[in-house]
């Protein structure tokens, strides 16, 4: 008889909304719209700035198909509380950016790949989309404020940006940028921050099978408050890593200074791998609220992906891995 151990990050039957019901949503909210429902702030429970905008990228995509090897040992975190309890300093520092970051304009939006490639290219996002492989993941997602959710991500792997990329064999990091343009983010407009907002990865870490190009969420394409088009998402470092709106990937074989390391490398640095035994030097990482239930839970070693990672690490004695 086989006996399965669950990993840490693995979800009991029946705690995940299947993804039928998604679909039937998705048909529903169709349905609704056509009779001129959906454009009602009472009928979703969401702020009616959220319903207000345009057709977002690669509308038609969704939803996408879930991808069962992902999945949590904890239930999702309600959709309204992730599209309302959101950091995106572009936009402000406090959490409640989702009217502000209206906003962003994300039609047109450009794509460029540059630096240590074959050949730079730009590309439109919808055309990027389209070449790219959707499926949904449930990824848990912790702060580094000692708060975490777990979410329904879509998108694709990153490993298949870089492919398309075609890096040289002398790139070591991928460094990625998110939007500039302080007339339309007033976050912006705040001259002591180092914009764009930069982060970055090894090639190691950027084609590990975690890491993870988002797209959509909920079944939908990703609301602007979340970093629509398209965000970062590698579930095994503090949510800052997470870079939103990313308009450039950039190759090289310098190590980044990214944007939090660059305001206070004391306490953001460059790897931000998650460790309860490793406390922000301001307050303890040893517990997180889940901030869909309020409960106050452990935190674990690589948000518990340590299967997936720990051995991109394994030799790096020296290195300020957790902070």
């Amino acid at each position: 008889m086989l006996i399965k151990t669950p990993k840490g990050w693995e979800l009991p039957e029946g705690k995940a909304t299947p993804e039928t019901i998604y679909q039937d949503r998705r048909a529903i909210l169709r349905g609704m719209a056509a009779v001129g429902l959906v454009g009602s702030a009472a009928m979703t429970g969401l702020p009616r700035a959220l319903l207000a905008a345009p057709a977002a990228a690669g509308s038609s995509l969704y939803p996408v198909p879930r991808n069962d090897r992902y999945t949590v040992s904890r239930p999702l975190t309600d959709e309204k509380i992730v599209t309302t309890y959101n950091n995106f300093y572009e936009f402000g520092s406090h959490k409640e950016i989702h009217s502000a970051a209206q906003k962003l304009e994300t039609s047109p939006w450009t794509v460029t790949i540059d630096g240590m490639v074959e050949k730079e290219q730009q590309l439109d996002i919808d055309d990027l989309l389209a070449r790219m492989p959707l499926e949904e993941r449930l990824y848990r997602h912790r702060c580094v404020e000692a708060w975490s959710m777990v979410v329904p991500w879509s998108g694709f792997p990153m490993k298949e940006l870089v492919k398309l990329a075609a890096p040289l064999s002398s790139a070591k990091y991928v460094v990625m940028e998110t939007f500039e343009d302080s007339a339309m983010a007033s976050g912006q407009r705040q001259f002591w921050y180092p914009w764009p907002y930069t982060e970055g990865l090894t090639m190691e870490e950027a084609t590990n099978d975690l890491a993870f190009l988002v797209t959509g969420l909920y079944g939908k394409p990703l609301p602007k408050q979340n970093g629509a088009p398209l965000r970062l998402a590698v579930p095994w470092k503090y949510g800052f890593k997470h870079a939103k709106s990313l308009v450039r990937f950039h190759f090289t074989d310098k190590r980044p200074v990214s944007f939090w390391e660059n305001l206070a490398k004391s306490e953001y640095g460059f790897w931000a791998n998650i460790n309860p035994e490793v406390p922000h030097p301001r307050w303890s990482q040893a517990t997180e609220r889940d901030i869909g239930t309020g409960e106050r839970i452990p935190t674990v070693l690589y948000n518990g992906y340590g299967d997936y990672v720990a051995d991109l690490y394994k030799d790096m004695k020296g290195e300020a891995l957790f902070m």
